[in-house]
């Protein structure tokens, strides 16, 4: 389980997560778990896990709930 921040957040249900020490990494409204899209703040400290895209874009986050 990984540790973020979120960075930005888009109109489309979609957004990006900051780890220290590496490239930021993509999560859908989808991978939300315990709340809504609605109710994320950039700033807020988020857990997650980090899969791999099945699409072949990199990383992505999994799991996504407010720490």
């Amino acid at each position: 389980m990984a540790t973020g921040t979120i960075k930005r957040l888009t109109d489309r249900n979609f957004g990006f997560i900051g780890m220290e020490g590496r490239d930021d990494v993509f999560f859908h409204a989808s991978a939300l778990q315990g709340t809504s899209f609605d109710s994320l703040r950039v700033g807020q400290t988020v857990e997650f896990d980090v899969e791999a895209d099945p699409r072949g874009k990199g990383d992505r986050a999994a799991n996504v709930r407010p720490d």
